[in-house]
């Protein structure tokens, strides 16, 4: 049976202290790809957040009837169910945001912060544990990738928010008396200044994610915490079951046998 845990640790640790994107260093590709806007980030945070709790509790529901030689078949096949219904709901309700996401909502798939929290956690603790932890990864992925799409949609377009209405959608045609963002380009234009273009292009996204990376590094080191970095085999969702990663093959450091189970 799983050690007992507080649920608000559960919930909380993937906020700040294992937020997926600035600590753990994983979702890297859509966090660049989405983050030009803030609305495109809460897009996919949310559909992000919502296959990670489905999933997480279908396969802690199943942990113990899911043979442990097919287990990482089976997570992907679970996972990519919820992601076709997600991706669905999205398409016929909020379609403009299904355009502007493009391959990256059905790449959710094989996003490595779903896969890695149905390997590390929800395969090992109760169903109630693995949602609060699915939740809270979640809500620190969609945080994070608000706060790069910020950074990047007001210094690379002058707005923020721009497009709102495209996921307000479910609750009217009105929302918020059809309030569609802030738009800063006129009052740049008249002061002689213009966005800087360079920030919503891939360059800029590397520029962001490194800035921000670097500030959540300086934090940590404040606190005592280790810095975000890629230390080894040990890191990848994939190490308990990569026989290269677990023997120490080609190269690979043998750093997952530690994190074996």
């Amino acid at each position: 049976m799983a050690e007992k845990k507080s649920l608000g640790k559960e919930f909380t640790k993937g906020l700040i202290k294992e937020n997926p994107v600035l600590r753990l260093v994983l979702g890297t590709c859509p966090t660049l790809a989405v983050t030009t806007s803030v609305t495109n980030a809460i897009g996919m945070g949310v559909a992000a957040t919502i296959v990670l709790v489905c999933s997480n509790i279908a396969i802690s529901a199943l942990r113990k009837i899911i043979p442990s030689k097919v287990r990482i078949p089976a997570y992907i096949v679970v996972i990519a169910a919820f992601v076709t219904v997600v991706q669905m709901l999205v398409k016929a309700f909020v379609p403009a945001l299904d355009t502007a996401l493009g391959a990256f909502l059905p790449l959710i798939v094989v996003n490595c912060i779903i896969l890695g929290r149905a390997e590390a956690f929800a395969s090992k603790n109760p169903v109630l544990y693995s949602a609060v932890d699915g939740l809270g990864m979640g809500v620190g992925f969609t945080a994070a990738l608000c706060l790069m799409g910020t950074v990047r949609e007001i210094l690379g377009a002058g707005t923020f928010l721009a497009g709102i209405q495209d996921l307000l959608v479910l609750f009217g045609d009105n929302v918020l008396g059809g309030w569609n963002g802030f738009d800063f380009t006129s009052g740049l234009d008249k002061i002689g200044l213009s966005s800087i273009t360079f920030f919503i292009l891939p360059a800029g996204g590397f520029f962001v994610y490194g800035i921000l990376m670097a500030v959540a590094n300086k934090l940590a080191a404040g606190r005592g915490k280790p810095k975000a970095e890629l230390t080894g085999c040990a890191h990848c969702p994939m190490a308990h079951s990569c026989t290269i990663a677990l023997e120490g093959k080609d190269g690979c450091d043998g750093s997952a046998k530690e994190a074996a189970v």
